[in-house]
């Protein structure tokens, strides 16, 4: 049985449109989290103060340059399109340097599912590698999101992947391209239970990794 947890499977953001589920979880933005502003589309006072973040997340007058700040700044891109309609009129609205492409790209950033943008605001994800694992749709971001997690890939390498992807590359195809193999992890077992797990395949005549799968898929049922 698995602990509860969001219902994060699919490929795009379930909570709503500038809610701070991430920049206000403790266990991820530690004391920041209770400084955690939601921005409300709906609401005209809310609105002004995204347009507010928007235009100084574009001149970076808002705050350091670090992964919290910018999910703030991803959340108000969000809010203010969904707010203003579309993106030219939330550029408008904002003012400063803050042109279409860049409320765009943030906006994507927000609407990233939360196992992603979790791992942006830990910073095991760079903002900037996440506006290219956001351009890329479907299931195919979780496996973008996962391999730069996992590899130390550039930020140039993961637009490079999320390019070929959008070019119409299977997603196995894109990372071999790079030499990851898709679905490969390393992990670390206590001795005990490599040792069973070792014993376990060796019975069954089967490779550990297809043990590790029956296992966690009765896990995640």
């Amino acid at each position: 049985m698995t602990t509860e947890r969001p219902d994060d499977s699919s490929s795009g953001r379930e909570s709503p449109v500038g809610k701070p589920v991430v920049r206000g979880d403790a266990t991820v933005a530690g004391e920041r989290a209770r400084e955690a502003v939601q921005f409300d589309p709906e609401d005209r006072e809310s609105l002004a103060e995204a347009a507010e973040t928007v235009r100084q997340f574009s001149e970076n007058t808002a705050g350091s340059e670090d992964n919290i700040y910018m999910l703030r700044g991803a959340a108000a891109c969000a809010a203010l399109v969904r707010g203003e309609g579309s993106y030219k009129a939330a550029a408008e609205r904002a003012g400063g340097k803050a042109s279409v492409a860049f409320i765009r790209k943030w906006a994507r950033v927000h609407d990233l599912p939360q196992a992603i943008r979790r791992h942006v605001a830990m910073g095991h994800i760079a903002p900037t590698a996440a506006k290219h694992i956001a351009r890329v749709a479907g299931d195919a971001r979780f496996q973008v999101a996962w391999v730069t997690v996992d590899n130390d890939l550039t930020v140039r390498e993961i637009r490079s992947i999320a390019s070929a992807i959008n070019d119409g590359a299977a997603p196995e195809e894109a990372l071999a391209a790079h030499g990851i193999v898709a679905g490969e992890l390393m992990v670390r077992l206590p001795i005990e239970s490599y040792r069973e797990l070792r014993r376990e395949a060796a019975f069954e005549g089967v490779p550990p990794g297809e043990i590790v799968d029956r296992a966690l898929n009765e896990y995640l049922e």
